[in-house]
């Protein structure tokens, strides 16, 4: 019998937990009934308490442990856990364990003592902390807990201020590894103040804090940053998401930790396992990077939060307001993210660098006239460049240059269309593409044509002349010849762009299609940020799969009756062939023609009757019409993009120092992002010096040095501090 039926003074908002118990929360307690009444109580906040009663009601079999776990708002496994060590320990294995250390970890009471003398002498913390066997940090942790106090000199010092570096003060690499190595929380988990604040839900967020630190692996990661800030990466994050829950890393410190790692080629969270997270956590001004679980887990909790298109459009606003005059012509493409997985069903798309249709997601990419990126569209499986251009990509491109800005967009041929061509002129788009079918040779006209155009040197055999479409729309046709004679057919709506221009501007094309490229192998633009999926829209038509298996065999019988036709033409009169591995004559061969011709038109009555198309709702189960998870993609992708456009703007600076800029340009960055340098904080100066120490060549130095200098001018302030971030090159051999 149900427990409220045996007990008419239970509250009628109690939990009822199996046919033996129920449970009460009031504004206060917590109170634990069975059929005799209530059994016990205790404060809803005694923890201890709790685990005392459900550990009761476990033992003597009132409830089951699924049913207690959910009512209690407990996991299964840590009622397993306090089970376990009530059968071990008793009642006093359920007590509270204080987390953190409990006592000083190396620094005792006799080297306390030693370290005060040595310091009262005036020998520096670097040499004391040498001198009685520390690390240096860990004997500037202990001043700061006031276990150690600094000489008199430093009295007007607060108790945490470290003093400001110099080069004998650096704390190098090895004394680095040893600290973070002893951390009594985990590895490089140095600032355990901050972090049991955040584990009790006392710290928003952990804030940047710099040490003077020598020969730090992946440092010039930094040089970066201005650009990233410029992007609009942390501005447009904090006024989108606001911030994250409490905890130690806050959306700071994730962003930048996914702009780092991309910068980096980190390429996924998994990655970050081969690399010292105390080294990275420097780029933060934490004590390490986010392990793989807190990253992800973050990210799940940015994603529940469903602001990744709004955080994506601002960025892409940012960037039409900050160059607008890069949005006068727009590159636009399709990319296949590939999905490789077998658990679900996705639709196929033209994958073109495997050259077959795989499963997958496609996104339109519009990219600037220097191919950077501006804006990404995820679309819903097989829809087509044309429709997206007019349903989604034109109007949000108006959207960015104004209502009346005209704009030229160059795609390929998968855009052919002369009806889309006059509609799209009439809304103030001009349209640049290669000429969609067979063209005859032009045999005159052509002349070589030579000059710059977007600060390029170019030369073209080029002819122009005027043409009408299909549709009777008069357009502009370029060709340009090869030395070989082979013509290319490029055709415009622009009357203004002058030819040469036309033809450069439309085989530049393929710089999006190396942006593609660069971006799959070294941002990892194909990587899936989660396996997640969500529902997809169960109208979606699809191909009829019962007509596909019908038609795949009427192919196959077609084929048949092609070779016995073959055969049949090859006998000599009264004499047999091979057929399926026997032999026949001339009368069995014909039968064997007309059962092929007798499949084929009883399939293709069975194919007629089938419709080509249907719904994906009357093919699939509701649970399988699925598709991946946008939502984290969007963000990760976001990041990566801005990123790259960091990592452009940087290349652009370094343009004068090489005559091969685009081979070149990226290849140094990154170089410089996985250099080795010293972070020197100066308080007193207000400056974060990243001395760097050099790089593999003399060239390759100085293109460093001048690039510090020119980043060095914008006076980037580290986000929350007030160091501004100084970058210093050796001096290298002229």
């Amino acid at each position: 019998m149900p427990l409220n039926a045996r007990l008419d003074l239970l509250p009628p908002d109690a939990v009822t937990v199996g046919d033996s118990l129920a449970i009460h929360w009031d504004e206060d307690r917590i109170v634990f009934f069975n059929a005799a009444g209530p059994i016990f109580t205790c404060h809803r906040d005694d923890r201890v308490s709790i685990r005392v009663a459900a550990v009761t009601v476990l033992e003597n079999g009132w409830a089951k442990m699924t049913d207690l776990a959910k009512a209690l708002g407990l996991h299964r496994s840590t009622l397993h856990r306090e089970l376990r060590a009530f059968r071990e320990s008793g009642v006093e294995g359920l007590a509270e364990k204080r987390r953190g250390p409990k006592q000083a970890h190396k620094l005792t009471p006799e080297l306390i003592q030693k370290a005060q003398k040595l310091l009262d002498r005036g020998e520096s913390i670097r040499k004391t902390a040498a001198t009685i066997g520390m690390s240096n940090r860990g004997l500037q942790h202990g001043i700061a807990r006031g276990l150690v106090s600094k000489p008199s000199s430093e009295q007007n010092k607060t108790a945490t201020a470290v003093k400001d570096s110099s080069d004998e003060s650096l704390i190098g690499p090895r004394d680095r590894a040893e600290a973070n190595q002893s951390c009594s929380l985990g590895v490089a988990t140095e600032r355990e103040i901050d972090r049991v604040l955040a584990s009790t839900g006392k710290l928003l967020e952990a804030k940047p804090e710099f040490e003077a630190m020598e020969a730090v692996p992946c440092a010039g990661a930094l040089i970066a940053l201005p650009a990233l800030l410029d992007e609009g990466l942390l501005e447009i994050g904090k006024a989108v998401y606001g911030g994250l829950k409490k905890g130690f890393f806050g959306l700071q410190s994730i962003f930048l930790s996914f702009a780092f790692m991309a910068l980096l080629r980190i390429k996924t969270p998994e990655q970050l396992s081969e690399h010292a997270p105390g080294e990275l956590g420097t780029l933060l001004g934490l004590d390490r990077m986010p392990e793989v679980k807190t990253l992800r887990r973050k990210l799940g909790e940015l994603g529940q939060r469903q602001l990744a298109d709004s955080f994506s459009r601002q960025l892409t606003e940012r960037w039409a307001k900050a160059e607008p005059r890069e949005l006068a012509l727009l590159y636009i493409d399709g990319h296949v993210r590939p999905y490789h997985g077998r658990k679900h069903v996705l639709p196929k798309q033209h994958v073109q660098q495997r050259g077959r249709p795989m499963p997958g997601t496609k996104d339109f990419h519009v990219n600037d006239r220097r191919a950077d990126p501006l804006l990404t569209v995820t679309v819903e499986a097989n829809e087509s460049l044309l429709a997206t251009l007019d349903s989604v990509l034109l109007p949000e491109i108006r959207r960015l240059v104004g209502p009346k800005r005209s704009v030229t967009i160059v795609f390929d041929r998968e855009g052919w269309s002369p009806v889309r061509f006059a509609k799209w002129k009439s809304e103030g788009f001009d349209v640049l593409t290669y000429r969609k079918g067979a063209q005859s040779q032009w045999r005159k006209g052509f002349e070589k044509i030579a000059g710059r155009v977007g600060g390029e040197k170019v030369e073209y055999c080029l002819a122009e002349r005027q043409v009408k479409l299909s549709n009777g729309l008069k357009v502009r046709e370029i060709r340009r010849k090869t030395e070989d004679g082979h013509q290319t057919a490029v055709i415009t709506t622009n009357e203004k762009l002058p030819i040469l221009a036309v033809a450069h501007r439309m085989f530049a094309r393929w710089r999006q299609e190396n942006f593609f490229r660069y971006m799959r192998h070294e941002f990892a633009l194909d990587h899936l940020s989660t396996n997640a999926v969500e529902p997809a829209d169960p109208e979606r038509i699809v191909t009829n799969p019962e007509r596909a298996k019908l038609e795949k065999k009427r192919k196959a019988a077609r084929t048949a009756r092609t070779r016995l036709i073959e055969r049949r033409l090859e006998i000599v009169p009264g004499e047999t062939v091979r057929v399926a591995k026997r032999k026949v004559g001339e009368e069995e061969l014909d039968r064997l023609i007309e059962k092929r011709d007798f499949e084929i038109e009883r399939l293709s009555a069975r194919i007629e009757k089938l419709p080509k198309q249907l719904p994906i709702k009357s093919v699939l189960a509701p649970e399988k019409i699925v598709k991946l998870e946008r939502e984290r993609k969007v963000l990760v992708d976001t990041i990566k993009l801005a990123a790259y456009r960091a990592e452009s703007a940087l290349a652009r600076l370094v343009e004068p120092f090489f005559n091969r800029h685009e081979e070149e340009a990226r290849k140094l960055l990154k170089t410089i992002f996985s250099a080795t340098a010293d972070i020197i904080p100066d308080h007193r100066a207000r400056q974060l010096r990243v001395r760097f120490h050099g790089l593999a060549n003399p060239r390759s130095t100085r293109a460093l040095s001048d690039l510090c200098e020119i980043v060095n001018q914008r006076a980037t302030v580290y986000p929350d501090t007030d160091l501004r971030l100084v970058f210093e090159a050796p001096v290298s051999q002229k």
